[in-house]
């Protein structure tokens, strides 16, 4: 099947979905049965199956509750079940309690046997608890309060139809005001495509790794780099060093190129890291090549700092590939600080970027201190490399002090960083936020970067996840890494197979945690996440970037990460924009328009009717006729976007359903216009918008008609 008929049908399938959730009529096959579910449906807790009623918590009471009492969840669950008419997207909430832990407690819900965990925060009276959301297929769907944590009291359930917040409200506008002109293009392109696509992604391997081994030798009595065929190399003289035995070498050489080639002291050789290793994959797999690299300036450490010119790598993927960079920034640490002495180089397993050192975070702002001196050298490197980025005009997704939460604190202090992964991290939130202040302000205003689009983590633990936020006006972009193949998974398959999910519940939470003012991306994941579940689930991340295959993990070749069909399907889909699809002017200035292979549905697979109206007004005072502006109408186009899709279908029944709000003098600043109105009018039937107007669109969209012109049989 062609690329473009593929995404077309999923699309379609996927807005229908949306219209059956918000109310609409679907096509026909999609209707629930006669006992279907009406949403939002309340149960109360001591209805469900398995459930024993409560009135107090032992002596403990607490009133107003409905019915006659409450579930109270132990050592027995309780379960209910619902019949849903497709496969999407539910919410659930819980009127409850939970009165044993101060310091809140986790709670879980079980649907159809997957697993789906909130944090309960304490209360003595009844509060409303959102478990998010929640993935129902179609027929009848089991809903299951089980007892791995519990204590918790339950007065209702409440199961709704997930309502999508509007994604275009995103910010494309650089947070440095300052950017430059490459980096507000690439803004602006990222911007365009979100909501509507997926970028393709894949991380390199960074400092060493898949290694090649080769002939070249150095010959200190010719002082050349030569190899078995007798080929010459360059090196910088400066570069020549003496072994342990006395022996001459150079640290690295180059070919006619620019490749570099490095000593390995074992063998006395020097090999090839070959940083294209994953990209090949791709290319050989899918026919594809990713839209974006990512790259790291971790072996710009001071303590072991070393150049693998990750810089050219990254300029040749902008400039000569039309790629996208993004970055992280492994920076190590000394485990102790008496070990080191600034400016002298430390053996690599005396550093780390893990929380197990004394270095002290704080002090990075604190002059006077080794950490405030060391942190300079740290930013001196990394700004070296960037400043070499945007004098080339490269912008760059730059995504320093990543996954900083780590895993929930393990104390009662729900922010102290006990839970982090990294030094950065380590003394909680205040602390981490004003490093990464401390940071920008740095390569702003010391060094003159402003190629940099601010990218920062967040994970979704509890509410309290929001506070590692550093504010709209730091960041550009937040990422969730995904990393569930082997646990918290939530698609009741085994561990050692891809898990595909596409973590919708957790794409919303932190579309809420920035209050919709950022794009949300995945920029680190094992398994990529299937299409069908991006498209149903409605999980539209900016991009996914899986890491790199080393000897320990291979998150892209191996095959309890990636089901290479899965990843195929994905990269020759018109959802997924791959590398050859970016615009040839992505870093000009202005440019914010989709790739050349475009998900509107009228770009590759079907021609769209574009009518001129003119209409002819009689003046009563003059026996001439007075002609109007022409109005273009492009039939089909509700929203006036400019594509045809879903969103139109849904827009007429919003207005059909809801005048008052989506109608032409509607409050909603999204309602249908008047040009809306004449667009939408496509159904042959009969003059005026109706529901068989959003079901034409319908059609179209499936290739079941090939015009929506009216006129047209």
């Amino acid at each position: 099947m062609k690329k473009g008929l593929k995404k077309l049908i999923s699309l379609a399938a996927a807005g229908a979905m949306a219209a059956s959730q918000l109310g609409y009529v679907p096509l026909s096959g999609t209707v629930a049965e006669d006992n279907g579910t009406k949403f939002p449906y309340t149960i109360e807790g001591e209805d469900m199956e398995g459930a024993e009623l409560w009135e107090t918590i032992y002596q403990t009471e607490i009133p107003d509750y409905s019915g006659k009492g409450f579930f109270y969840l132990t050592a027995k669950p309780a379960s209910f079940e619902v019949i849903v008419p497709e496969d999407g997207m539910y919410t659930i909430t819980v009127r409850g309690a939970q009165i044993l832990n101060q310091e809140g407690r986790q709670q879980a819900v079980s649907i159809n046997g997957v697993k789906y965990i909130t944090q309960a925060a304490y209360s003595d009276k009844w509060v409303d608890y959102d478990f998010g959301m929640v993935r129902m297929n179609k027929g009848v769907n089991n809903i299951e309060f089980i007892c791995e944590y519990g204590y918790m009291a339950i007065d209702t359930v409440t199961v709704s139809n997930a309502v999508f917040p509007d994604l275009s409200a995103a910010s494309g506008t650089p947070c440095d005001p300052d950017a430059t002109a490459e980096t507000k293009a690439l803004m602006a392109y990222l911007k365009s495509v979100y909501g509507k696509h997926i970028l393709s992604g894949q991380q390199e391997i960074y400092g060493g790794g898949h290694e090649v081994a080769t002939t070249i030798r150095y010959d200190a009595e010719k002082k050349k780099c030569v190899d078995g065929d007798g080929k010459e190399y360059s090196f910088d003289e400066a570069d020549i060093s003496t072994a342990d035995d006395g022996s001459k070498f150079v640290w690295k050489c180059f070919d006619e190129e620019g490749q570099q080639y490095n000593y390995q002291s074992q063998n006395r050789n020097y090999t090839l890291n070959d940083y294209n290793y994953e990209v090949r994959y791709i290319k050989e797999l899918t026919g594809e090549e990713p839209a974006i690299r990512g790259f790291d300036f971790g072996s710009y450490c001071p303590c072991f700092a070393w150049d693998d010119g990750v810089a050219n790598r990254m300029i040749d993927w902008a400039k000569n590939k039309n790629g996208i960079c993004t970055a992280s920034w492994h920076v190590n640490v000394p485990v102790t600080k008496a070990d080191y002495t600034l400016g002298e180089p430390l053996d690599f397993g005396r550093t780390t970027y893990k929380p197990n050192t004394d270095f002290i975070t704080a002090n990075c702002m604190v002059e006077g201190t080794m950490e405030y001196d060391y942190f300079q050298l740290c930013m001196k490197n990394l700004a070296t490399e960037l400043k070499k980025l945007q004098d080339a005009g490269v912008p760059v997704i730059f995504r320093p002090f990543h996954e900083a939460e780590g895993n929930p604190s393990n104390t009662q202090d729900p922010i102290d960083g006990s839970g982090a992964w990294f030094w950065w991290s380590k003394e909680g939130t205040e602390v981490y936020n004003r490093l990464w202040m401390f940071l920008q302000d740095t390569l702003r205003d010391k060094y003159g970067l402003h190629n940099l689009i601010y990218e920062q983590n967040l994970y979704a633990w509890s509410e309290n996840s929001a506070k590692w936020y550093s504010g709209d006006d730091r960041v550009d972009i937040v990422g969730y890494d995904k990393y569930n193949c082997q646990y918290n998974r939530h698609d009741g398959k085994q561990a050692g197979t891809p898990n595909e999910d596409a973590e919708a519940g957790l794409f919303y939470t932190l579309n809420k945690f920035v209050k919709g003012n950022k794009m949300v991306s995945m920029p680190e994941n094992d398994t990529v996440p299937s299409l069908s579940n991006m498209t149903v689930e409605h999980a539209y991340w900016l991009y996914f970037c899986p890491w790199y295959d080393s000897e320990q993990e291979h998150f892209l070749c191996g095959e309890q990460y990636q089901n290479p069909k899965t990843l195929t399907e994905l990269y020759q889909s018109d959802f997924c924009i791959t590398l050859a699809e970016l615009p040839k002017d992505l870093y000009k200035s202005g440019n914010n328009e989709q790739p050349s292979t475009s998900t509107s549905t009228t770009s590759k697979n079907t021609t769209t009717t574009t009518t001129t109206i003119t209409t002819t007004v009689t003046s009563t005072t003059t026996s001439s006729s007075i002609t109007t502006t022409p109005i273009d109408v492009k039939f089909g186009d509700a929203n006036c976007d400019g594509e045809i899709d879903m969103s139109d279908a849904v827009l007429i029944m919003q207005s059909l359903a809801n005048p008052n709000k989506y109608g032409v003098n509607g409050s909603d600043s999204k309602r249908i216009t008047e040009k809306g109105m004449k667009n939408a009018d496509v159904d042959i039937t009969a003059k005026g918008v109706t529901s068989n107007d959003a079901l034409r669109i319908q059609e179209f969209l499936l290739g079941k008609i090939k015009s929506l012109d009216p006129e047209e049989k």
